[in-house]
């Protein structure tokens, strides 16, 4: 997702949006600490750069890719951190079902507003300038 998302918005130097974006952020959340699978921010909300790749600002949008070690921390506990600290949009891959999630805060809660799956082609927000193949993310199996 990142290789699809980045180039794009060229680190909020051009592209659709004005996004910042980064693979495996470490974001502070008051005294949560959590690595993310990816992570934008709103080229506005993010003025200066990170020190060794540490955020201090809450992303305006977090993918997590879900595996069978992660999947509770994710849906569970990183979710709940989220929304705590009133990141407006999160998507969720999950690899083994092919499908991505795409969810808005709304009211200090998740509303899922749809689910992609296979090889569909996902304009979802709050990137829905651009055109977001699914199929080419999965590894076959075998």
């Amino acid at each position: 997702m990142g290789g699809e998302l980045i180039p794009a918005y060229r680190f909020g130097r051009g592209g659709p949006g004005g996004w910042i974006i980064y693979h495996e952020p470490e974001v502070h959340f008051g005294d949560d600490v959590l690595v993310l699978d990816l992570a934008g921010w709103r080229k506005e909300r993010l003025t200066t750069a990170p020190e060794k790749h540490r955020f201090a600002v809450a992303p305006d949008w977090i993918c997590e890719i879900l595996s069978p070690g992660t999947i509770r921390i994710d849906r569970v506990n990183k979710m709940r951190i989220y929304a705590q600290h009133a990141v407006p949009h999160l998507w969720i891959i999950d690899p083994a079902a092919r499908t991505l999630d795409i969810f808005r805060l709304e009211s200090g809660k998740w509303l899922l507003l749809d689910t992609f799956a296979e090889d569909d082609k996902v304009r979802a927000e709050p990137f829905q300038e651009i055109e977001i193949e699914l199929g080419k993310f999965w590894v076959e199996n075998g």
